[in-house]
């Protein structure tokens, strides 16, 4: 790639999607990456903080994700947890041995007073992720989602009750109060590209845009903006994405994505399988670009990273990103 301009781009990401587009472009070698992670799934378990969006984009990026399950460590063992259950420990949130390490020194340097956005730059320099992982906010918001029977953490939720109640509300409790991370904004302000991952829209992307400053700072981004969906042929790959916007009254489909993302990007990246929706994508300002959306290798994430870029620079002198 002699000669090749690096190109600044900001991804905003939930986990398992959002982690397998960051590792594509994260591969391009003419992309100098930035990642604003969800912070909003996190909570406290066993006495420790744990974030697993963060994590998992960590794990990916690093390449010791475990592929079968798309998150947690590669090669883990679960002897702590062993100990927790037999101490009489609720032990339904799953975490590795090694996972544990993560957590407790993310703990401890937060107990220490460190911001946790230096936390995660540490952590992820420590893996050797050349890519920044960059958290929306040093503040805490939480994810609550309201059932039939009563308000739940998004863990209780995702992971206890495996996503079975129906969604009758969602609440992002401290949002309202965040402050944008500095280094957040500045990724924003930067970049030449400004990507919106195939990430769950409510709870994965909501929260890191609602973040008071940080959809202001996408809007005022001289960036180009692409969107990918999450959907291909009205389900989602993984999570409970369709389901949730379902509940909620929005369309669990592309076009549902354009509706929550219109004026924030300008272009929509949906699967051939919905090239029948381009005409309703349009309709929300939005244009609409096919491909396929999938990402099941590396080669499939690179290819689509790589096609994104070229969606967003075609025709663009090669200064105009520098």
């Amino acid at each position: 790639m002699s000669g090749a301009v690096t190109r600044k781009v900001t991804l905003l990401a939930g986990g398992v999607g959002g982690a397998k587009i960051a590792e594509g472009l994260a591969a391009l070698p003419d992309v100098a990456l930035s990642v604003i992670g969800n912070i909003a799934d996190d909570d406290d378990f066993h006495g420790l903080w744990v974030s697993p969006d963060i994590d998992t984009l960590t794990y990916s990026l690093a390449d010791v994700i475990d592929r079968n399950q798309g998150w947690g460590v590669a090669d883990e063992g679960h002897r702590a947890l062993d100990t927790l259950a037999r101490l009489g420990a609720d032990t339904w949130m799953s975490l590795g041995d090694r996972d544990f390490g993560l957590h407790i020194y993310r703990t401890m340097r937060r107990r220490r007073g460190d911001r946790p956005s230096l936390i995660a730059r540490d952590t992820a320099r420590a893996f050797g992720i050349k890519a920044e992982i960059l958290l929306p906010t040093d503040d805490t918001v939480q994810t609550r989602v309201r059932t039939d029977a009563g308000w739940l953490s998004f863990q209780e939720y995702f992971v206890r009750e495996r996503c079975a109640p129906e969604v009758r509300e969602l609440a992002f409790h401290g949002l309202e109060q965040a402050r944008p991370a500095p280094e957040a904004l500045a990724a924003l302000a930067a970049a030449d590209l400004i990507v919106i991952a195939p990430s769950n829209p409510l709870v994965s992307i909501a929260p890191i845009l609602g973040v008071p400053g940080i959809t202001e700072a996408l809007r005022q981004s001289p960036a180009q903006k692409i969107a990918v969906s999450p959907f291909i042929a009205g389900k989602v790959v993984k999570g409970p994405a369709d389901r949730m916007m379902t509940a909620l009254g929005e369309r669990a489909d592309a076009v549902g994505v354009a509706q929550r993302y219109s004026g924030l990007a300008g272009r929509l990246v949906i699967d051939h399988a919905d090239a029948a929706l381009a005409d309703s994508i349009r309709a929300q300002g939005m244009t609409p670009a096919c491909s396929a959306i999938l990402m099941q290798s590396l080669e499939d994430k690179t290819r689509l990273a790589r096609e994104i870029l070229d969606l967003a620079f075609a025709g663009v002198p090669a200064e105009a990103g520098a």
